[in-house]
């Protein structure tokens, strides 16, 4: 069975809701809202605050860069991209899961969605490669 999230601001709906499937199906209610497809949830006195920290610290580990530190901005400013053929990555699967992992970041991530977007347009499958783009000056 598939676990479901019920929310609202009503929390009497809520219950009736909750009390009207357990008629129904046999269900568990496991309680507030702590962590859900790699989204953690936290609930200060106002809103809920939605963050992928652990999500993004394993895409790190993963492609080997936890020493890295911020910047500013995700990519530079004007970046021009054009396609080359003939560079080609030797593991474009490696390349394929980390733009895809990125995308999935972008939940929570919206200042890097740009860069994301640009990266993944620019993926061009050649048999099992892809061609990497070279930057313009």
């Amino acid at each position: 069975m598939d676990d479901i999230l019920l929310t609202g601001n009503d929390l009497t709906k809520i219950q009736r809701f909750k009390d009207c499937l357990l008629q129904q199906f046999s269900i568990k209610d496991l309680g507030d809202l702590k962590y859900s497809l790699g989204i953690e949830f936290t609930r200060p006195k106002a809103g809920i605050y939605m963050s992928q920290r652990k999500y993004g610290l394993h895409i790190l580990q993963d492609t080997g860069i936890t020493g890295a530190r911020p910047d500013k901005s995700p990519m530079e400013q004007y970046l021009k991209f054009t396609p080359n053929n003939e560079e080609l990555l030797k593991d474009s699967v490696k390349y394929r899961r980390l733009v895809g992992r990125l995308i999935y970041l972008t939940v929570t991530r919206p200042d890097i969605a740009f860069s994301v977007r640009t990266l993944s347009q620019y993926i061009q499958i050649h048999g099992n490669l892809i061609g990497m783009p070279q930057f313009e000056s």
